[in-house]
């Protein structure tokens, strides 16, 4: 197994969520994750709507994964175990695993939630691209906004459609440059940017590229959807956060620019992917 890959931003936060800073553990001590409006309009940029849309995003994934009561599931990447917590929180009889290589997000996971439905949980550090589970084990895989930090999406792919059952889905939520921007974007992402900020990000994959993933590995896809435009009030609280915890950084606020005028130029879109391991 590789060791964790560096993540700035996740130092941070677990920096601020140790001394119990009170804006960054309502917004992102349950969820790491960009947030959901579907009427983006509506957003106030309060730490309320913040954690709700960022819930909202979770329960976004789960229904593409078509989730339901007595499953199998894995989130692959799981962070701080918010959305093992959500499922645990509207389903019964589930067998979750929460699955992640870095072992300080898992002990924050542990420590702050314990199933409270019967519904079985363990807790597994790995990396995701090498899942150390059985053929055929889960009937449900999540990925929620976190490949682009995993060593190969190919290999993550592979593996996913190794654990699930026939029948079983993937759902994921990844950030895809238009078509003819991925050399940019790779360049973007090699030295020095990928020892900033937000670390290691490769997002130089493009919405065919998944379409090829996934006829190589076996899946069908399911479902492809653009919600750029109902995530983009995630930038505007990022600022309002910044300015309360001080900006941690140039690194950090040329990383968080670029992301939202890419996005709000229309260049780089950020996507949720159902896939579909066939019967």
């Amino acid at each position: 197994m590789s060791g964790p890959p560096r993540l700035p931003y996740f130092e941070v936060l677990m920096n601020l969520l140790a001394r119990h800073h009170p804006m960054t553990e309502q917004t992102f001590g349950k969820h790491v994750h960009w947030g959901y409006w579907p009427n983006p309009d509506q957003a106030d940029r309060t730490p309320e709507d913040f954690a709700a849309a960022a819930e909202a995003l979770t329960r976004l994934l789960t229904e593409t994964a078509d989730i339901a009561d007595g499953m199998c599931v894995l989130d692959a990447g799981c962070g701080f175990g918010g959305t093992v917590e959500s499922l645990d929180e509207r389903f019964r009889n589930l067998n979750m695993v929460g699955l992640n290589i870095d072992g300080r997000q898992l002990l924050r996971a542990r420590d702050r939630f314990q199933s409270r439905s019967g519904n079985r949980l363990s807790w597994i550090q790995s990396d995701a691209s090498e899942l150390p589970f059985p053929d055929n084990a889960f009937d449900a895989v999540l990925a929620v906004e976190c490949i682009f930090h995993f060593p190969s999406r190919k290999r993550f792919l592979r593996e996913a459609f190794r654990v699930l059952k026939p029948g079983g889905r993937l759902a994921l939520s990844d950030f895809l440059p238009v078509t003819g921007l991925s050399p940019l974007m790779r360049l973007a992402a090699g030295w020095p940017t990928n020892r900033g900020f937000y670390g290691r990000c490769q997002m130089d994959s493009t919405l065919g590229d998944y379409r090829r993933l996934a006829t190589n590995t076996g899946f069908i896809i399911e479902l492809t959807r653009d919600i750029t435009p109902e995530t983009l009030p995630t930038y505007d609280f990022i600022r309002a956060l910044s300015r309360q915890i001080g900006v941690p950084g140039l690194s950090a606020l040329l990383g968080t620019l670029f992301a939202e005028y890419a996005s709000r130029l229309g260049v780089l879109r950020y996507w949720v992917l159902g896939f579909s391991k066939p019967d």
